[in-house]
């Protein structure tokens, strides 16, 4: 019993003197680095550790943002046919390029032949009421009838004359040049022709289909003011000015860079906390479609930033510090703001510390780092 109770004794001994070296490892392992670390000459020079002040430039400052090509309201036609009909033929295919006064269909109904046939008589029936009107004036000048008589003549006259004017706005609304209409030209059909130079998007109809006056039959697009419609977020859309540099590029050929400008940007943010900034192309992109998808650089303006170079950085527990000359090689961790700037440079900027008049190391930062962190944990 005695030998039972001195084993477990030296077990138990053991497994706390087992866990208590665990503890201390574990312990070793989470503690944080030192916040100055002192170095020798010799470590300096051996790790080739650099300090200097930093340098104050004025530096553009870049937003990379993705959007898709986007086409104007103004630059998207919708065709209708004003007065209805009968869709008798089209060759018109989505992607197919239409060229301005091209027939792009053919509509017939009856009640384009009766809107004919009602100009035709109210030009008739006018050319009557003009004799009539002049016989009617000379009488009543010459006090022969009535005046009552020439009013009446006058008023049919007059009215006779806007009703032809409605007709002839009718006609030419449809296409048709009242000049030109007679007796002998009368036609059932009436040609659609495109408005504008450009491409076919959509086809809404098939022959022989009835097509009401508020129908749209085709969706034209005109490629010349196509721009880039940039996504940018809330925390930057202030940055953003009009006639500031974008350099775009596509996902079918990223290698090949389009410059542009801002043109304009909305004035408020949608739902996911973002606005649009609409973009104009310096040489528009050939085969160019709305809705491809693009990425972009937005050049923003320029300001005076405190840059070091890349080394001068160190990226440790997701911060990022820079480490300032605090006395006889000696040097303190200082977190700090990083962003990109120009020429292999990086702009920095610090809540608690001026950096621009503090000695820092500008070249193998991580072997500083590396000498702290062996400090923490000795």
């Amino acid at each position: 019993m005695k030998n039972f109770l001195i084993i477990a004794g030296i077990i138990s001994a053991f497994a706390s003197c087992t866990s208590g070296t665990e503890t201390k490892e574990e312990a070793a392992t989470e503690q944080p680095a030192a916040e100055s670390v002192q170095m020798t000459k010799d470590q300096l020079t051996s790790a080739g550790i650099e300090t200097g002040k930093p340098t104050i430039a004025d530096i553009s400052k870049e937003l990379q943002v993705n959007g898709v090509v986007d086409v104007p309201p103004q630059n998207i036609v919708s065709v209708s046919f004003p007065l209805g009909g009968y869709l008798k033929s089209t060759k018109l295919l989505p992607g197919m390029h239409v060229s301005k006064g091209e027939v792009i269909g053919v509509i017939e109904d009856q009640s384009l032949v009766q809107l004919q046939q009602d100009y035709l008589i109210a030009q008739s029936k006018l050319v009557y009421l003009q004799q009539e009107y002049d016989r009617q004036q000379l009488l009543s000048e010459n006090k022969v009838s009535a005046e009552k008589v020439f009013q009446q003549v006058k008023s049919d006259f007059q009215s006779q004359q806007v009703l032809l004017k409605g007709f002839a706005e009718k006609l030419m609304l449809i296409g048709i040049n009242p000049a030109n209409l007679n007796d002998k030209n009368l036609s059932r059909s009436v040609a659609v022709r495109s408005p504008i130079n450009g491409y076919v998007s959509k086809v809404n109809v098939n022959i022989g289909k009835y097509v009401n006056p508020t129908d749209v039959l085709f969706e034209l697009i005109n490629p010349d003011d196509m721009h880039a419609a940039l996504t940018v977020f809330e925390k930057d859309i202030n940055k953003v000015r009009i006639g500031q540099k974008v350099e775009m590029k596509f996902v079918d050929d990223p290698s090949k860079m389009y410059e542009g400008d801002v043109l304009i940007f909305t004035r408020n943010v949608d739902e996911n906390r973002s606005g649009v900034v609409h973009c104009h192309f310096d040489k528009m992109p050939k085969n160019l479609m709305p809705g491809m998808f693009l990425s972009a650089i937005i050049k923003l303006d320029k300001a005076s930033a405190v840059t070091v170079p890349d080394e001068a950085i160190v990226r440790y527990g997701g911060k990022q510090y820079v480490f300032e000359a605090i006395g006889d090689n000696q040097f303190g961790m200082v977190e700090v703001e990083v962003d990109t700037a120009a020429n292999g440079l990086l702009a920095i900027s610090s809540k608690s510390v001026d950096l621009a008049a503090k000695q820092l190391v500008l070249k193998n930062a991580y072997a500083v780092l590396g000498k702290m962190k062996n400090t923490a944990e000795e």
